[in-house]
Order: structure tokens, then C-alpha cells, then sequence
């Protein structure tokens, strides 16, 4: 099952469990605006190159539109559609002023130059920049972009609109360091301290939370962590800190495993040298495909989606999922583990916390007043546990899991919102 179809049926559950009027369900699911482009860019070797751009604007009746854009080979509009739904709800979850939207460009990053990726974001950002904007829709990094990125995105857009950084958020943090100070950061371009650790967390955050109300701790608990790129490596360097074992460990280069648990910062270190796990000698080898299924307490799937599916969900040894990529659990896989036993964080909740900070970098961009970055991890875990226990309260109102209080929670308040500014 595709993520579209995935996510319009988790969402059609919530709506039929709130019992909302089936002219408004539809109005819901439709998106504001679907764009597509083209960008043809001129290539180091002097070739031409074509690819195809997307930004869907899925809803805007509590805010803003917000989502990222991915650069990756597979981006595709039901993806960017399926991913821009999600972030409707997600923004509702987490109780910022935000709707929904996601954008990507069919590439492969890998392939192209430094200089061949600006050429192609600003010609994206030409495309688009009269459908972005501060009130209307705010990009961030995804997939295959990074700060950099949203820093070319600022500049070509502030050459049509005048300087504006709160038009992305996830700009780039720049450190320096004087002879006689520790190293500082600094966000001349308007990002926020905090942005780059935060949605891994974020996933730290739900997971304390979520073990507490199962009378457990992060201490001594057993992780697994598929995906050691942004997110998984801060959260698995969260874990670590608070005495949690991280016993797997996988990426796009090979996965390793250490049952009394791996030395996470060394790997840090190993993997910023090496660029690669293989090899690491603080853990044993394995085989990609065993991670999902490999013994621990809680695992954490942080990369691509429908990794949890129908084929492997059987043997899934994990007491807890947390879910740290978007939608990496299928339906099928849904109901193979609720049967176990096994409790899932849905990622709408999970995977929070980038645009939660998103939201308050926003925020300071807007002030011109920039926060420290203790203000930042602090009101970061303060919305993350009130979120929590809001999706706990749809639960318990609804006799329903996680997964469909969470969306029964983002659904609610997206249609009060939509009802309330005179839908009918």
C-alpha cells in the first residue's frame, strides 16, 4: 500500500470515529494547490538537464503552510501529496500555527556537483516564489536538502521579495571560535540554535513519555535504530546520554550490533571520519534487512517509509516502535503488530520536533529576536508533553491507540479551525 493511500485511510478512520459531515471530509483530504514544474539546468560538462519539481499545498485554515522539500529519484506526486497530508495533521498535533505541505524535486543528489544543486534549487525557487512566502508557505530541508539549501532558497527569494528569512527555516548555523572563547554559534542568516537536533529530540522526548506512562525508563532499555543519518544519530546519541542501550544501528552503508550496547559517540566520531559504518569495530556486522527484526525493546525507524510491511511485521521482537520517519509502517504491518502487543508512536507525533523548532525559528525570524538554544530544547519538550497528553485524551475519549488518537486529535482541530472561519 502506497503512503497516499495509507494516509487518506487513516485519515477517512478518524473522520468516520469524530463523525464529521462527509462534505467536509472531502473538503479535507483535497489540497489547496498542487504545483508542478519544470527545471532545466546547464550542467559543469555544459549539458542540459531536466527535472521535475513539486510543492503541495495541502491546507492552510490554522496557518501558514509547512513541509519540507526533499531531493531524491522516487519524489513523486502522490508521495509529496501523501507527505503533505501528513504535515497538516502533524502541525495540528503539536499545537502550532501551521498547515500543511511538502515538495521535492526527482533527482538524485548524489549525482550532481555543489554548484549544479544551487543552479537547480534557485530555478526551483523561481519557479514557486510567488506560491511561497512567510504567511502563505514556509519550505525546510528534507530528504537529500540541508541548510545549505534552504540559504540559496532564502537569497534567490529575497531577490523578488526583499530580504526575508522567515520564508525557510532550517537556515544554516555557522560556529566560530576566538582563541580565548569555546567555539560559538551563530545565525547571521536567521537560523535557530537547536534546529539541527531537534527533531531527533524530539523522538528522545515522545519516547520518554511514552515509556513513563508504561511505568519505564530510557535507562537500560534496549534501541534499535534503523536510519543513522540526521535523526537517528541524535537520537541515538539522546539515548545513549540517558543510559540507554543502543544495541543496532543501520544506514544506507551497512548496519552493526553490539549487544551490551554500542559505544554511540565513538560511532559518531567513526562515521563523520569515515562517512560509512562498515567496518566500526565497536560492534559486529549484520545484515541490513535484520535490524527491524532484531531483539530490543524499543525500535526506531528513522529512514525511508514502509519498512514495518506484511512480510516482516510477524517478526518483529521490539516491545515499542517509535516512529521517527514519515509513515515507515504499513497498515497491514499496523494490525500484525497491534495483535502482538507491540506499542507504536505514530510519526505524526514522533517526528515532531523539526517543525515544532521550524515553528520557533519562524517565530524569531518574525521578532528579529533570536532565542539561546536552552530556550529552544526547553519549549521544544514542553510542547512535546503536552502534545503527549493531549493524544492520550483522544484515546481515552475514543477507546481508540495511539495512532488514531493522534489523528483524531490533528483532524479535530484542522476542521473546528476550518468550520470556525466560515466553511459553509
Amino acid at each position: 500500500m502506497n503512503a497516499l493511500t495509507a494516509t487518506n485511510r487513516n485519515f477517512r478512520y478518524a473522520a468516520r470515529i469524530l463523525g464529521l459531515d462527509s462534505k467536509l471530509e472531502r473538503s479535507l483530504l483535497i489540497p489547496f494547490r498542487e504545483i508542478k514544474v519544470e527545471c532545466s539546468i546547464p550542467k559543469d560538462d555544459g549539458s542540459l538537464a531536466t527535472f521535475v519539481g513539486f510543492r503541495i499545498q495541502h491546507d492552510n485554515a490554522r496557518g501558514p503552510m509547512k513541509g519540507g522539500i526533499r531531493y531524491h529519484p522516487e519524489v513523486d506526486p502522490d508521495e509529496v501529496n501523501a507527505l503533505a497530508q501528513l504535515m497538516t495533521w502533524k502541525t495540528a498535533v503539536a499545537a502550532i500555527p501551521y498547515g500543511g505541505a511538502k515538495g521535492g524535486i526527482g533527482c538524485n543528489p548524489r549525482e550532481l556537483s555543489m554548484s549544479e544543486l544551487e543552479r537547480l534549487t534557485r530555478v526551483f525557487t523561481q519557479k514557486i516564489h510567488d506560491l511561497i512566502g512567510i504567511h502563505r508557505d514556509v519550505p525546510a530541508p528534507d530528504m537529500g536538502t540541508n541548510s545549505q539549501t534552504m540559504a540559496w532558497i532564502l537569497d534567490e527569494y529575497s531577490k523578488f521579495h526583499g530580504h526575508s528569512p522567515a520564508v525557510v527555516t532550517g537556515k544554516p548555523i555557522v560556529s566560530i571560535k576566538r582563541e580565548t572563547e569555546k567555539q560559538r554559534n551563530k545565525n547571521d542568516l536567521g537560523g535557530s540554535l537547536g534546529r539541527e537536533a531537534a527533531t531527533g529530540l524530539g523522538v528522545f522526548f515522545a519516547t520518554e513519555a511514552l515509556l513513563a506512562e508504561h511505568g519505564k525508563s530510557i535507562s537500560n532499555m534496549k534501541f534499535a535504530i534503523q536510519g543513522f543519518g540526521n535523526v537517528g544519530s541524535w537520537a541515538a546519541k539522546f539515548f545513549h546520554e540517558h543510559g540507554g542501550k543502543v544495541v543496532a544501528v543501520s544506514d544506507i552503508t551497512g548496519a552493526i550490533k553490539n549487544p551490551n550496547g554500542i559505544d554511540v559517540p565513538a560511532l559518531l566520531k567513526y562515521k563523520k571520519s569515515n562517512k560509512s559504518l562498515n567496518d566500526f569495530q565497536g560492534g559486529n556486522a549484520m545484515d541490513l534487512n535484520d535490524l527491524l527484526v532484531h531483539e530490543c525493546d524499543v525500535l526506531v525507524p528513522c529512514a525511508l517509509g514502509g519498512v514495518l510491511n506484511k512480510e516482516n511485521a510477524a517478526d518483529v521482537k521490539a516491545k515499542f516502535i517509535i516512529e521517527a520517519a514519515n509513515h515507515p509502517t504499513d497498515p497491514e504491518a499496523d494490525e500484525i503488530l497491534s495483535k502482538k502487543g507491540v506499542v507504536i508512536l505514530p510519526d505524526i507525533y514522533a517526528n515532531s520536533g523539526g517543525v515544532t523548532v521550524s515553528y520557533f525559528e519562524w517565530v524569531q525570524n518574525i521578532q528579529g529576536f533570536m532565542w539561546e538554544e536552552e530556550k529552544v530544547n526547553h519549549e521544544l519538550k514542553r510542547y512535546m508533553m503536552s502534545a503527549f497528553k493531549d493524544i492520550k485524551t483522544m484515546c481515552q475519549t475514543h477507546n481508540c491507540n495511539l495512532r488514531m488518537g493522534a489523528f483524531t486529535l490533528g483532524v479535530n482541530r484542522v476542521a473546528q479551525a476550518t468550520l470556525l472561519r466560515g466553511w459553509e
